[in-house]
């Protein structure tokens, strides 16, 4: 595998000139006194070096190890220990927490960058700190001030972990269903009964304390999603004075034996009348979780992204390399027996759809962050609305067509190889099989669809897709004729998502199974047309600087996109408008 190396000139490339993130930040009072352009630099510098310098050289070692459970004690792979400590005292667990508990106050579009470069390092070893991460969004925003301050200075420092107990065996999706149950105690606490399964860094030996978060339902909670509260749930209780006291009763029963991720300790947790406190309000634990679940969301979106990377830079080293056949041309590299296989056109369009996705998706997702930071941090209400519109809509956008991207992509890259892809040696096949859950947890992606369409599209009545539309259509006015090669097949794509929502609104209205059955083509049509809005930006930042190499590829790779990606929405748009009726052909009977 080749050594992994931060896409540092692309994420300044996509913040500074895209993006222009200094002037939206200096709209945001609290941003513009926190962030600047030396701090952010000093930070991707940084995080570059310790992701590929401390966690990337363990992966593969670390997935042929595996995590090792005995008599409910979780043991993570040679060097994670090390890597974990390193990376913590950098401060990277909080980069964007709350500065008054000692976060470093860094918005999601910095922070997202930050998770790009250790997903892409080692997938298993990111989920570590990604997990403590989103526990700490739930605490900052829904806890008592007494818990934050007891729990969240010690989770941002990574001297504790985070992690979100949710899924259980009978009740994954439908999380109303759940059956683990908090007892309220006279002295305010609550005992936590249950077992709850598939649960990320439920148990390891990479910090002192592990602080769960868990949903259960209240003896008097009414049915459904509505009687869900959410609790902490320590590991090893805290005393007064910061140290810590007794084990908990909470345990961990066995760890899975999985596809991908070995290095990361999937648990099944068993809670036996463990003490708990109550986070939020009685029965509104649900709402409580998605406030960590968007961020979440957008945060496995970048594991897609990051894989895809780590499998480009692997693929790229190896099509300059090797030596096969010679061009359709004539020979390229007359003094070797072979021409590299990168002047082979196959293996360019594997390449070039790699980078397209790739470098698209960076856009994308930092875009979705920057709706996350608007939706925070400004002070205009308006601005706000607008903001956590887009989230909605967005958010599973970004889960689901990053991560489907992302196999893609992986698969790519492992088909550059050839056979030696197949072998494990070479990482290629680590990074399909890693990847691949990716598309499952924190919501299928079935899921995400459905709730893009039912619940966003449909729900609002087409309200906060009109946001996203409407801000496209703008773009496209506002630019130049210059830009006009980018801006006429933008236009087209966006006027056939619009027509396309417009058909599912309306069928929507009399067969609710149109939903189910367009969703996700539906998806991965929104998802081409909104990268190709990105590449229009990115396409109109590197024009008149096209005599240097980096924006000469942006341009070159803009192009690509438009030419032989974006058109995938006419076959998208031709099924959805194929109804649902051929869905329900068949009698169960005759499957």
């Amino acid at each position: 595998m080749a050594d992994y190396k931060a896409p540092l000139r692309d994420m300044r490339f996509v913040l500074n000139e895209v993006f222009e993130v200094s002037r939206l930040w200096a709209t945001l009072p609290e941003l513009s006194e926190a962030v600047d352009a030396e701090t952010v630099e000093a930070i991707l510098e940084e995080a570059g070096k310790v992701t590929s310098r401390s966690v990337a050289p363990l992966s593969r070692a670390a997935d042929e190890e595996g995590c090792h459970w005995n008599d409910t004690v979780v043991t993570t792979p040679q060097g994670f220990v090390k890597a974990y400590q390193a990376y913590a005292e950098g401060g990277w667990v909080g980069v964007g927490g709350n500065p008054e508990f000692g976060g470093m106050g860094m918005p999601k579009a910095v922070s997202a960058q930050v998770e790009e470069m250790v997903n892409s390092s080692s997938l298993a070893f990111g989920l570590y700190p990604m997990l403590t991460s989103g526990a700490c969004v739930s605490i900052n925003t829904h806890a008592s001030e007494e818990l934050k301050a007891t729990y969240l200075p010690n989770l941002y420092a990574g001297i504790w972990a985070g992690s979100m107990c949710l899924t259980e065996a009978h009740a994954g999706t439908d999380l109303g269903i759940i059956r683990t149950k908090a007892e309220p105690q006279t002295d305010g606490t609550y005992k936590i009964t249950g077992t709850k399964i598939f649960i990320t860094g439920g148990e390891h030996d990479l910090t002192e304390n592990i602080i769960h978060l868990v949903l259960a339902k209240l003896p008097d909670a009414p049915a459904g999603p509505k009687g869900i509260s959410l609790f902490l749930v320590p590991k090893f209780f805290v005393n007064s004075d910061g140290s810590l006291g007794e084990r908990n009763a909470v345990s961990c029963g066995s760890i899975e034996h999985k596809m991908g991720i070995q290095a990361s300790a999937t648990c099944v947790m068993n809670f036996d009348q463990a003490e708990g406190y109550l986070i939020g309000e009685p029965n509104k634990g649900l709402a409580a979780m998605f406030t960590m679940m968007n961020y979440e969301r957008l945060g496995v979106g970048i594991q897609g992204l990051a894989s895809g990377e780590r499998s480009y830079q692997n693929a790229i080293e190896y099509a300059r390399d090797r030596l096969q056949s010679r061009a359709p041309t004539g020979a390229q590299s007359k003094d070797t027996i072979a021409d590299p296989i990168i002047v082979h056109p196959d293996v360019r369009r594997m390449l070039l759809t790699m980078k397209a996705l790739n470098e698209g998706g960076r856009a994308f997702s930092t875009y979705v962050a920057l709706q996350l930071d608007a939706a925070k941090y400004s002070e205009d209400a308006d601005v706000r609305q607008r903001a956590d519109g887009l989230v909605a809509l967005l958010t599973p956008v970004a889960k689901a067509f990053l991560t489907d991207m992302g196999l893609d992509i992986t698969i790519l890259g492992q088909q550059v190889f050839g056979g030696h892809g197949y072998i494990r040696e070479w990482g290629q096949e680590q990074l399909v099989r890693d990847v691949r859950i990716t598309q499952i947890y924190e919501g299928t992606n079935g899921i995400q669809a459905l709730d893009l369409l039912g619940r966003k599209i449909v729900g609002s009545e087409g309200a906060h897709y009109r946001l996203f539309s409407d801000e496209v259509r703008a773009f496209i006015e506002l630019s130049g004729p210059s830009l006009g090669e980018f801006t006429k097949p933008l236009a087209a794509a966006l006027t056939t998502l619009d027509e396309l929502t417009d058909w599912i609104l309306d069928r929507a209205r009399s067969n609710p199974n149109e939903i189910g059955a367009a969703s996700v083509e539906y998806l991965h049509a929104f998802g081409y047309t909104a990268y190709a809005y990105m590449w229009a930006m990115s396409a109109k930042a590197a024009l008149g600087k096209d005599e240097e190499d980096f924006y000469a590829g942006k341009l070159g790779t803009a192009r690509f996109y438009f030419a032989r990606m974006l058109p995938r929405i006419q076959s998208l748009a031709a099924s959805v408008k194929a109804g649902s009726e051929s869905l329900y052909l068949l009698q169960a009977s005759q499957f």
